[in-house]
């Protein structure tokens, strides 16, 4: 695919005029990487085809950006390419850092424009210089709403790109039509845990505004079940290389319980992890439900072998949580470990915020 192979560039050569070319193989068009030498000075310094230093009949970079009210910093570089007319151009900063998501989550920006922008963030990555005050601001203590926001940008630029993918393998004819409909199928399921953990960090953010994200250990409140199924997300598609079969099912939507949500994480992934074996080693299902019983909400996980640790996960429940831990094994190969978490009132405004 195109943007994989921009990004190889990025990695294995470095190469300037390698990002170019598969950006234009991307847009269809001729991509130029521009350097802005002095106040309305801008001179071509790569491009995806051979005519580097040639400027286009009636193209002024300057005047675009300001028509556009887009400040033109000297030492500034952009990449540019032609649009769908004459006399328009898709233009995007080169920077090593991306932008921030669009208002509302919902993406605006054409299929060339989201090119040039990865083409842009792949060139600042390999080549530009970090300004002092960015240097300064890396070793400076960073905040938790800084934290979530730096976060975010990365799985933005992911969603583009992978979006980018999904149209090329739809257009894909060569490729078996049951084979083309699995990929995209795959990649689906990817877009919708982006899409997820993006929510989360939407609302972790919202919590650093109002001053309620709290570090680790420090016995904030949290969604449980957001935790649960971000933490199975990622087991799923661990397990499914090694032939294990992971089920989760809840009723559950928005349950918040108060402890610290890293424990609650750290935790499911060993009890997930040992659950998917049995004692002989070998790869067994394992099914997950998560449901409230009364004032508790309860973790149930059916597997293989009996926990290895089962100590330290008792002290995590009871010490991060106030919770219990029971552990059921009628056979050697076939263990339920049940934990119970108690539950704090539900407030409205949780609920408002998830």
């Amino acid at each position: 695919m195109p943007m994989e192979d921009m990004l190889s560039a990025v990695v294995f050569r470095g190469d300037e005029g390698e990002v170019l070319r598969q950006a234009s193989a991307v847009v269809g068009r001729p991509v130029v990487l521009w350097d802005v030498i002095g106040p309305h000075q801008a001179v071509p310094r790569a491009s995806s085809g051979p005519d580097v230093g040639v400027r286009p009949p009636g193209f002024d970079l300057g005047a675009i950006l300001q028509h556009w009210s887009i400040p033109v910093p000297v030492g500034s570089r952009w990449v540019t390419a032609p649009g769908t007319t004459p006399d328009a151009w898709v233009i995007a900063p080169v920077r090593s850092r991306p932008p921030a998501p669009p208002p509302g989550g919902r993406e605006r920006r054409s299929r060339e424009r989201l090119a040039l922008e990865l083409a842009g963030l792949a060139l600042g990555l390999i080549g530009a210089p970090v300004a002092s005050q960015e240097t300064a601001a890396a070793h400076a203590p960073a905040s938790p709403g800084m934290l979530v926001h730096q976060a975010s940008n990365p799985l933005t630029a992911a969603r583009a790109g992978l979006q980018l993918s999904m149209e090329s393998i739809g257009r894909w004819v060569d490729l078996a039509a049951d084979r083309r409909l699995a990929l995209l199928d795959d990649l689906g399921q990817v877009l919708e845990d982006l899409d997820r953990t993006s929510e989360m960090l939407r609302a972790m953010r919202e919590s650093a505004r109002a001053g309620t994200l709290t570090a680790r250990g420090s016995g904030g409140r949290f969604d449980a079940v957001r935790v649960v199924r971000s933490c199975l997300t990622l087991e799923r598609r661990l397990l499914r290389d090694r032939g294990v079969d992971l089920d989760f099912t809840t009723a559950l939507e928005t349950t918040y319980v108060k402890g610290d949500s890293n424990a609650l994480f750290d935790m499911l992934v060993s009890i997930v992890r040992n659950a998917a074996e049995t004692s002989a080693g070998q790869p067994t299902p394992v099914r997950v439900q998560l449901e409230q019983k009364g004032k508790e909400l309860e973790l149930v996980v059916r597997g293989g072998r009996a926990l290895e640790d089962l100590a330290k996960v008792r002290s995590m429940a009871e010490n991060a949580f106030n919770g219990t831990v029971k552990v059921d094994s009628p056979s050697g190969d076939t263990t339920t470990l049940t934990i119970a978490l108690p539950l704090p009132p539900q407030r409205e405004a949780d609920r408002r915020g998830s």
